[in-house]
């Protein structure tokens, strides 16, 4: 009988010597497994002398049946947007801080892996988004999100204009810092501390979230992910940022069209993953004063 995930690829933050034994105790415990074992780029320049066979994040996709990403939730966002096309399981531990989609802990390891690699997990499908750049009605600039796509100011401290349709609708023209549009997986980032709300993972929806706007009655608002959004810039330069990771400059009439990918990311969770447990913890909503 051919094993669950018999190819896996390991994935890192990179530049980082402190992921380097966490990485190692991966390639022990799945050689155990009798898994094979590839280390991406990042993961590499982890050892003095690689463990495992190096590839590319394109090969590693086109090989693997499961990726282990080693970081925070950035390395994860990261991963994430080179890996969903090719429909690899994504399952990320967490050496950062928050921790929303990275949920193992390197001490875990052992068991975790034992219990994955044996069919003892749950696996959910997450939304990603497609945001295109349009100049003259040409397309310039493309780019994948799994949290966000926000359209901001540059470094000057004033507001710029945008208008925004959903299918073709008008929702306003704001003026503001900034505009958010988050999946379900964004809405506890930067969507978060603009006063957005949480959307359970579950939920087929977007939310769009002003960034410190003129108008105070301007709010966030959730909408259907079938949706299109396309945002325009009617004043002065600006960017967008795909979860704050890819950034290209915008400039006056440039048209942002927003979409959520045909294909999902595949996220594994240890068995028993409990979201709001997670968010309960990590937004410290049960802390007693």
């Amino acid at each position: 009988m051919t094993p669950r995930f018999p190819t896996i690829g390991l994935i890192s933050k990179p530049d980082d010597p402190g992921v380097a034994d966490t990485l190692a105790l991966l390639c022990d415990e799945l050689r155990l497994q009798a898994r094979e074992v590839l280390l991406d780029e990042t993961a590499a320049t982890c050892f003095a002398a690689p463990p495992a066979p190096v590839v590319t994040r394109e090969a590693l996709a086109a090989r693997c049946d499961l990726a282990i990403v080693v970081g925070g939730d950035g390395t994860l966002l990261n991963a994430a947007r080179g890996l969903v096309e090719a429909e690899v399981a994504v399952l990320g531990v967490n050496l950062g801080r928050l921790g929303f989609l990275a949920d193992v802990s390197p001490e875990e390891i052992p068991q975790r892996l034992t219990e994955i690699l044996a069919g003892d997990y749950e696996e959910e499908r997450r939304t990603l988004l497609h945001a295109s750049v349009f100049r003259n009605g040409v397309e310039v600039s493309q780019g994948d999100a799994l949290n966000d796509v926000v359209v901001h100011k540059c470094d000057i401290a004033r507001m710029i204009e945008l208008e925004t349709r959903v299918d073709d609708r008008l929702m306003h023209i704001l003026r503001a810092d900034g505009l958010i549009v988050a999946t379900p997986t964004g809405s506890t980032a930067y969507a978060l501390s603009g006063g957005g709300p949480i959307i359970d993972p579950a939920l087929n929806a977007l939310v769009l979230v002003p960034i410190c706007p003129h108008t105070l009655s301007n709010r966030p608002v959730v909408v259907a992910d079938r949706v299109t959004i396309d945002i325009r810039l009617c004043g002065r330069e600006a960017q967008v940022t795909c979860d704050g990771q890819i950034n290209f400059p915008l400039g006056t009439d440039d048209r942002i069209r927003i979409r959520s990918k045909t294909g999902t990311l595949r996220l594994i969770h240890p068995a028993r993953h409990d979201h709001f447990a997670i968010t309960r913890r990590k937004l410290r909503w049960s802390e007693q004063p």
